[in-house]
């Protein structure tokens, strides 16, 4: 199933070769030191096939892993549980930890740390070097390698004894994960989880691979091969080992450096969009939307950026092609197997080109980017089938991912143990049907219908369902999913409707009831594994998640959800003492909010999506509270993360001695980049508070990061939408009037209804003067009549006064057009 889930997408290539051309003269000495070591090739990974007979002793074990934002390559530097389980027979320190990740492995026979001083004197003291080992608790493969490898007593210890062992959540501590994945890939080209990487005492990394089978298979060492090799090399060649990885750290130091040059201005932001619409449509797959062939993911930032493209270039060819990309590509998402018809929600990513057959997991962050791209459709179509999809992911989050205290669980597994029995968990069980289930279960004959077709007819025709399965071999390497069925819309309602004789009504009706009785067996299945750790950063992308549908839908159910996860941001991940974000916090046994001790402190990401969530927020619900929270925590972000030499942020705190690389995330990936968000927070921020400097800080980052926009776009097409947002400038609607008055709303409304990127909108009332103490001009602002009224401004020029929500509508749309002439 996995088997095409790590081929090359001309986006991660792209990436990897940009990667690959900086640090090639400077690695290749590193490289082929550990050329000569043993690592004499790279194979391409794949589930099915061997690697070609080695010339040379070989170190490397490629294996399909949880996916990096590039392909996978081993290189030297050159879920939920059962049902019921046994008494444990190991218990190591990580049983004191509340990551569920760290917690699944508290019972291996194996002697683990958790990252921190007390690792690291031990290492020190022993001179032994580190076995780092990172994942997160709903990565396929890092499960793989903890049954086959780390629950193995011989394995556990040889580690135990010869190796210092660390355990990552690379969720907790994407800081560490960051540094240490960097330096994989740039030894071989690719990364992924579980991430296999050991340093010597003082943190630096000489090997570095992801997952190893536990024995040796044939010309492939096993994981125990290679600890014994290790050893070796320690022993009797540290010094050589120690100088190949220090020439790689130095290396990445150089060519990971993101910084503006002295007098470089801004990359062209016309020409940069332009280009980077050009790489989209060479990726673009015709047929089922999407980039590449398989796998497929669903990168949000890339249909944000279509959309935000269209919105100043409408009524061109180009701005025409990019909106029928985005929105071919969410409509072919919907109707595929990658979108749970039963239970609500988005699954990881599809391993084949009809978004089809999925990787099961479902990740919190997919969810919230995901819903903000449908409602955007819907804005940009006007089609109500892209918001009741939006609804419908907003549905499954706020029934399967949401803590009673606001906030929301982090992901669910792919794996879980199938209805029929054993306790051998399987990729899809809890998601995937036969057609005799659902035989059963629809049985009865619809009247009217040709041929007395039963419900299970109609449904099983109308999504794909077929007698012996509809998965087919390629896409299930293990045979997991032989006999079963994905569901996938195969037919519109009205061919369905059309083929078996009935209404298009009826044909509904039958479909809803089917999914509302299928939803309730799915109840009764043994459930996969919940991460019910909550991080401060997914938590911000999904506060905007709901702010942003709840306002286009005017929907005061979802709008009331997206105030409680913002107080659930500032009374569980916020120290307002030292005025610093939580990176988690964690479920208790007794449904309580749990925190680690020491918190971990908030990085880059985290500070960035919250803000942006409170930005919605605000902008959804016109309270101010959140826009003064937003500001505050923009000035703490620029206290910790800003670097005031070459602009833009780092990603963690540079004080931190134990973070070797000091790095900015350059790429919008499955999250977009945080420098990518905070361009865009800083202009939203100015417009609000009037603060030039974030304006200029602003600039500045985008400066920073111009090679990489000029050259490959298609890498940063989040940092692209606010490169235009500099060009185009920001449009400011102020609204005079009372929060709650009809009125206002119906102005409101009509701001809502258009998806307008580059704005910010503002209310002004008597009540609340935080915004006029930093912008005078909306003083002379007034209720025209004593009736809410707009003002539209663009480089403080504003409209004249609009209180009918009709003109006001028209005048953003004209607006819309004179942007793009402009």
């Amino acid at each position: 199933m996995l088997q095409f889930a790590w081929r090359r997408s001309a986006f991660r290539k792209t990436n990897s070769e940009f990667l690959a051309r900086r640090l090639a003269v400077t690695v290749s000495e590193a490289v082929t030191f550990h050329q000569n070591f043993g690592v004499n090739r790279r194979y391409s990974v794949q589930t099915t096939q061997s690697p070609p007979p080695p010339v040379l002793r070989p170190f490397l074990c490629p294996q399909p892993v949880c996916p990096s934002r590039l392909p996978i390559f081993i290189r030297m530097a050159s879920g939920g549980e059962a049902p019921s389980s046994p008494p444990h027979k190991h218990t190591n320190r990580l049983v004191k930890e509340k990551s569920p990740y760290l917690l699944q492995h508290a019972h291996n026979p194996v002697d683990w740390y958790p990252w921190g001083q007390e690792a690291f004197d031990k290492a020190k003291k022993e001179d032994k070097p580190i076995f780092l080992s990172v994942g997160y608790s709903t990565c396929h493969w890092c499960h793989v390698m903890e049954r086959e490898s780390f629950e193995d007593e011989e394995i556990g210890r040889i580690l135990s004894d010869n190796f210092v062992c660390i355990k990552v959540d690379r969720e907790e501590r994407p800081d560490v994960d960051k540094v240490y994945m960097t330096f994989v890939q740039a030894m071989g080209g690719g990364g992924g989880w579980p991430m296999s990487v050991w340093l010597t005492p003082d943190l630096r990394p000489f090997v570095g691979g992801t997952y190893f089978p536990p024995r040796n298979h044939g010309a492939r060492p096993g994981f125990g091969t290679v600890l014994t090799r290790i050893m070796d090399q320690w022993q009797n060649n540290r010094p050589a080992l120690e100088t190949s990885g220090q020439k790689v750290i130095d290396a990445l130091k150089n060519h990971t450096t993101i910084a503006a040059n002295p007098g470089q201005s801004l990359a062209p932001a016309p020409d940069v969009a332009n280009h980077c619409l050009q790489q989209l449509i060479n990726s673009y797959e015709e047929e089922y939307g999407g980039f590449r062939d398989a796998p497929k993911f669903p990168t949000p930032v890339n249909l944000m950026f279509l959309m935000s493209y269209w919105s100043v270039n409408c009524s061109t060819s180009e701005g025409l092609e990019a909106l029928h990309m985005a929105l071919h590509t969410l409509r072919m998402m919907a109707l595929g197997g990658i979108h749970d018809h039963v239970a609500q929600g988005f699954h990881r990513y599809s391993t084949d080109s009809s978004w089809h057959v999925p990787h099961f997991e479902k990740m919190l962050y997919d969810q919230a980017q995901l819903a903000v791209a449908y409602i955007t459709a819907s804005q940009v179509s006007g089609e109500q089938f892209f918001a009741d999809v939006a609804k419908d992911i907003l549905r499954y989050v706020s029934r399967d991912l949401s803590d009673k205290s606001g906030g929301f669980y982090s992901a669910e597994d792919a794996d879980s143990v199938p209805a029929s029995g054993g306790t051998k968990k399987r990729e899809g069980a809890f998601c995937v049907w036969t057609a005799s289930e659902i035989r059963r279960l629809l049985s009865d004959v619809v009247e009217g219908a040709k041929s007395a077709a039963t419900q299970a007819d109609i449904f099983m025709h109308h999504y794909g369902v077929k007698e012996q399965g509809n998965v087919d071999p390629e896409q299930d390497p293990h045979g997991e999913l032989r006999g079963q069925n994905v569901l996938i819309v195969r037919y519109s309602v009205e061919l369905t409707a059309a083929h078996f004789g009935i209404s298009v009504e009826k044909v509904n009706q039958i479909l809803s009831s089917a999914r509302a009785r299928m939803a309730d067996v799915r109840k009764r299945r043994p459930r996969p594994h919940l991460d019910t750790k909550m991080l401060a950063s997914w938590n911000g992308l999904m506060l905007s998640a709901y702010a942003r549908v709840g306002a286009v839908l005017q929907d005061g159910a979802l709008l009331e959800r997206a105030l409680k996860v913002g107080t659930f941001l500032k009374e569980h991940m916020w120290d307002g003492e030292s005025r610093t974000v939580i990176r988690s916090c964690y479920r208790g046994d007794q449904m309580e909010v749990q925190h680690i001790s020491p918190t971990i402190s908030g990085f880059l990401d985290d500070y960035a999506f919250v803000i942006r969530g409170l930005l919605d927020l605000y902008e959804a619900t016109l309270q101010t509270a959140w826009l003064q929270w937003a500001e505050e925590l923009q000035l703490h972000q620029d206290e910790l993360f800003w670097d005031h030499q070459g602009g833009g942020y780092f990603c963690s705190d540079p004080s931190d001695s134990t973070v070797l690389l000091q790095l900015k995330e350059d790429q919008d990936g499955a999250e977009p980049s945080a420098n990518s968000v905070s361009a865009s927070n800083l202009q939203r921020l100015s417009h609000y508070t009037g603060r030039q400097e974030w304006l200029q800080k602003s600039q500045k980052l985008l400066t920073a990061f111009s090679e990489r926009l000029t050259k490959i776009p298609i890498a940063l097409p989040e940092m692209v939408r606010s490169l235009m947002a500099q060009h185009y400038t920001l449009k400011q609607i102020v609204i005079c009037g009372h929060r709650d008055a009809a009125d206002t709303k119906s102005l409101l409304s009509a701001v809502n209804s258009l998806f307008i990127p580059y704005k910010v909108l503002m209310l002004i009332n008597s009540d609340d003067s935080f915004l006029s103490q930093f912008l005078p001009a909306l003083t002379s602002m007034k209720q025209q009549g004593g009736v809410a009224t707009a003002y539209v401004c663009q480089d403080f020029t504003c409209s004249l006064p609009i209180t009918d929500p009709e003109e006001l509508r028209r005048i953003l749309l004209e607006g819309i057009t004179d942007t793009q002439r402009e």
